[in-house]
This record gives structure tokens, sequence and C-alpha cells, in this order.
């Protein structure tokens, strides 16, 4: 989806259209960029960028409080639209998934067919524009998705993945973030196609056990297949405070807050935790994470808040300004599997 969370703030506020918007907090609460209009991208708008450095960037931004419950909503519609296509769908987030359509239920026997019949038919029934990428993968789709941002289709044939490849730097490779971009432009490579020219020995130095999935990805080979089940691994609730907290029972009251809250997903999802965790950033940005594992998988709130709140006791929060914190559950199991290991 294009801009998802500015998107459907614009589609409902007619006042918001053709205007630079970023859906966010606001600046003098450390608020940060959660999505950005097009039109305020013009302007260096991004997301993740605090909304103060957005502000400077854009004086005429107009900030929306997200309402994640609106864009919930919308992104079913969406998925319901792609599951009308086929049953094999992998949500990577609310706005955006990767589709196996080699057989669909449209009968359409090209994959670029059904990719503009899916543009059309999101457009008609949500009022939102959507980019599609076509390709043999899920790295090449994902990457060609981006390419004519907004409302595109970038199709890459079989025929034409070599010269596709060709074109890309080093950071279009899945996993290579900026730190790991900076080394192997360091070290001269800057194109994607010449890591397959790497040393392999260097180019593990450079960038450790990834080095021979990157090698694979570079020829453009991606064996992994579209996973409509792909099973949830944790759930987590953070948050960043407009003042610091230094306050114990306040910092208390927020962790237990998290931690009933992954409780609560838990049992919704019927799932259970084999492991709680907490996370601390004081206010010189320092972060600490504390963790502990069950001796048997659980969703019940009090054991989870508990743990979590024994945690906490192992940090300076209290003692230091607390500026962000978050509480976890990880290891997940379903309820059936956790009964099923106290027999």
């Amino acid at each position: 989806m294009d801009a998802f969370y500015a998107s459907v703030e614009q589609r409902d506020d007619p006042s918001l259209r053709g205007k630079p918007v970023a859906v966010g907090g606001r600046p003098e609460g450390r608020g940060v960029v959660a999505a950005a209009s097009y039109e305020a991208r013009e302007f260096g708008v991004r997301s993740a960028m605090p909304m103060a450095r957005a502000l400077r960037l854009c004086p005429q931004l107009l900030i929306v409080r997200p309402d994640f419950e609106k864009y919930r909503a919308a992104s079913q519609q969406v998925m319901a639209i792609l599951r009308d296509c086929t049953p094999l769908v992998e949500p990577l987030s609310l706005d955006e998934a990767y589709l196996d359509v080699t057989d669909n239920r449209w009968g359409q026997p090209l994959a670029s067919l059904v990719a503009k019949q899916l543009k059309k038919q999101i457009k008609e029934k949500t009022g939102l524009t959507a980019s599609a990428g076509v390709a043999p993968n899920k790295f090449l789709a994902k990457i060609a998705s981006g390419w004519q941002k907004p409302d595109g289709l970038t199709v890459i044939s079989p025929q034409r993945v070599e010269r596709f490849l060709q074109e890309l730097p080093v950071e279009a490779l899945w996993g290579v973030g900026p730190v790991t971009a900076r080394k192997l432009r360091e070290a001269g490579i800057e194109r994607l196609v010449q890591v397959r020219e790497a040393d392999p020995a260097r180019l593990a130095r450079l960038v450790g056990s990834m080095a021979d999935w990157l090698r694979r990805l570079s020829y453009g080979d991606d064996p992994r297949p579209v996973e409509p089940h792909r099973p949830a691994k944790s759930s987590s609730s953070e948050n960043t405070y407009a003042e610091d907290l230094t306050d114990l029972q306040a910092i208390r009251a927020e962790i237990d807050r998290m931690a009933r809250e992954n409780a609560d997903w838990l049992a919704r999802k019927r799932l259970a935790a084999k492991s709680v965790d907490i996370k601390v950033r004081y206010d010189d940005f320092s972060t600490v994470t504390r963790s502990h594992t069950l001796s048997q998988p659980t969703s019940d709130a009090d054991v989870i808040a508990s743990w979590a709140a024994l945690l906490l006791e192992k940090t300076e929060a209290g003692k230091r300004p607390v500026r962000l914190l978050g509480a976890g559950v990880h290891g997940l199991v379903t309820e059936q599997a956790a009964a099923r290991r106290d027999v």
C-alpha cells in the first residue's frame, strides 16, 4: 500500500488531500513520524524521523495522531481482496503482503494481469492505491513493488532478471542495512552484482554468516515459498514517553499494563509464551533488556505481569530517568501444546 496510514487519513479527511501530512506523535512530545504522505516526502520527511525534524524540513506539515483501529480495518479489507484471488497470501504487516499467484482463483494466466486486477479492486473498494511488484520470487518482487511508487506496477520477467540485477546497488540485498552497506562499500562492493565477484573469505569477514545468503541473492536466487500461515514468534508492547518517568510506581504500572496487554493478546490468539522480557531505555538513550524463561508456557496475565515486575527490579528504573519502556513475550506455542506439557 502507498503511504498507508497517511493515505487512509487523506481519504477520510478531504481537507488533508494534496497536502503534506505526517501521521505520528507531537514534536514537543518526542513524537516520531509513523507515515508520511507523498506530498510530505517531497520535503524529505520520512517514517521513523523525529517529528520535530520533520517540521523543520516542512513547516506547513499537518500532523495527525495515528488511529490504528482505522488502519487495521482498511488492512482487513485489502487482505480480503488478496485472499479472494489466492489462499497463498503471506502478510508482512498491515500494508504489505506476498502472494503466490501461479494458480489463482481468477483464472488469470499472467501474474501481471492479476496485479492489475488487484490494484483496481483495492482502489474501488477502499479508495486507496497500492503498488505491485511481479517477479519469479519474493526477493525480486519486494524490490519491484517499490520501483514505481505510488500506484506503480513493475514486472520482472525471468528473462529480465539479470538485466534488473545489474542496475541495483548493494543496499538492495535482503538484510543489508546502513551499517553493512557501509562496510561493503568501503571494501569496494558498491553494486549488488559485485557480491558475486568478492572473495568468499573476505565476504564472510565483512558480513559474517550472511555471506552465502547474499551471494545467492546476488544471482536473483531466492527459494523461500510464500507462507500463508506463518506462526507468530513473539508479541511486544513499548512506549516512548513525552516526559521521562522518574516515579517507580508509575514505571511499575506501565510495565504491568504492557505485560497484561501481551497476555490478553496471547489469550485471544490461543497461544502461550515460554519467556517474558522487558526493555528499559534511560534518558541518555542507553538501553537494557531483561528476560526470564518460564518453567511452563503460559498466557496467564498474573504470571506474565509478575515476572515482568520482577525483571524490572533488575534495572535502574526509578533511580535513573526512563525514556522508553517495553514488555514482551517470546517462544510462543499453542494452548494445546502448553497443556500437553502439564500432563
